[in-house]
């Protein structure tokens, strides 16, 4: 038997009996469709965390000191030159405080850093400059000032050339940067960025909060974290003395964190397709009992029991077929509504309905097996006799 001659055939089945073939493929579109949403979900939120991350900066390593160590702003130069596979590594010191133009005052974060740290930690200046060298050594005040801090101190103004207050020293703003957007809940435009040598002077201690480095080649990032580890325990004399973590290594685990979650939340949603698959059996094996005479009649003109096999799978593979196509659609229109109501990220690929297509089908050809491998067997005489 042809393919196009089943299939047609298939149809015909089918449209005799309209309600009872949608009742049973809606077991298998609810299946698809949860499938479809969860993973869309899932891979939307590991999208939205690594690019987060990625927008914390470029092949980004921390160094943060351990219970006990202090790290100065020497420590930055040592390392540098301790492990030559860095290809920068900066202090940096942080204050969450006050500030201040007019009458208007925000609390923000006060970063004190270098030059190089707009470069490691993917900042862009949209307006005037960034800190120069010389402001490090002559311990200028001036500042560059986040978009939030545009917005809400200065009111949307230019603050170039402007004075701002920060613990009530004044700071010359000599540039803006531009929109870069939250992470983690954390707003990156509500910063002022100030020469860190400033910043210390302004808060009466030597201490940096952390170092910032920069693998040159992203691939050796595990070797130089564990060469930096060793560097610091041999420095300070004693182990765990700094905390070092890469942005690679916070990848990665994102990554498996959500695909874990994902496929977890799949498998959930696979047991509707499981349930979906025994309904597909079951109206099967009513549909060969009430075909019995029709089986037997075409087996009685030449059918052969493969002819009666395809009939059948093809009938359970356009039920199960169709129920994915609908499912695809539905889990497709509702990831768009969680993500647009929840607030949540949502992204389908071509993946996951490959997979969600595919799986309904087999679950239809295998929970189809059996009732057309009966059908298949019948006796064409016992067959014409049903009753």
């Amino acid at each position: 038997m042809r393919f196009t001659e089943a299939f047609s055939m298939a149809l015909r089945a089918l449209s005799a009996n309209r309600m009872r073939a949608a009742l049973t493929m809606l077991g298998v579109v609810i299946g698809v469709a949860a499938v479809i949403t969860l993973v869309s979900v899932g891979q939307g939120a590991q999208q939205q965390v690594s690019g987060e991350l990625t927008s914390l900066g470029t092949n980004l390593i921390t160094i943060v000191p351990g219970r006990g160590t202090v790290l100065e702003a020497s420590d930055a130069d040592y390392i540098r030159k301790a492990v030559p596979s860095l290809g920068a590594s900066i202090p940096f010191v942080q204050v969450t405080t006050e500030v201040a133009f007019q009458s208007n005052t925000k609390v923000v974060q006060v970063h004190g850093s270098s030059p190089e740290y707009k470069e490691i930690r993917s900042y862009k200046v949209e307006a005037g400059r960034f800190i120069m060298p010389q402001d490090l050594t002559d311990r200028h005040r001036v500042a560059v000032v986040g978009r939030t801090v545009v917005d809400e101190v200065f009111e949307g103004k230019n603050p170039i050339g402007e004075t701002l207050s920060i613990k009530g020293q004044p700071f010359k703003v000599v540039g803006t940067l531009e929109k870069k957007g939250s992470s983690f809940g954390i707003d990156n435009d509500s910063i002022v960025i100030v020469p860190y040598t400033t910043l210390q002077r302004l808060a009466g201690t030597r201490r940096i909060s952390a170092i910032y480095a920069q693998a040159k080649d992203v691939g050796e990032t595990d070797e130089i974290v564990e060469a930096i580890r060793t560097r610091f325990d041999i420095r300070f004399r004693r182990g765990d003395s700094v905390i070092v973590t890469s942005q690679e290594q916070l990848l990665s685990l994102v990554s498996t964190i959500t695909g874990t979650f994902t496929v977890l939340l799949a498998s959930i949603a696979g047991i509707s397709l499981l349930v979906g698959g025994i309904g597909i059996m079951n109206i099967m094996l009513v549909s060969v009992t009430e075909r019995t005479r029709e089986i037997g009649l075409r087996k009685a003109i030449g059918a052969r029991n493969s002819d009666i096999l395809v009939q059948f799978l093809v009938e359970a593979g356009v039920l199960s077929g169709s129920g994915g196509t609908f499912g695809i659609l539905l889990g497709f229109a509702g990831s768009r509504l969680i993500a647009r109501v929840g607030n949540l990220p949502s992204y389908t690929s071509i993946n996951a309905i490959i997979m969600g297509f595919g799986v309904s089908l087999a679950i239809g050809l295998f929970f189809g097996l059996y009732p057309a491998a009966k059908a298949s067997r019948m006796d064409p005489i016992s067959a014409l006799r049903y009753e």
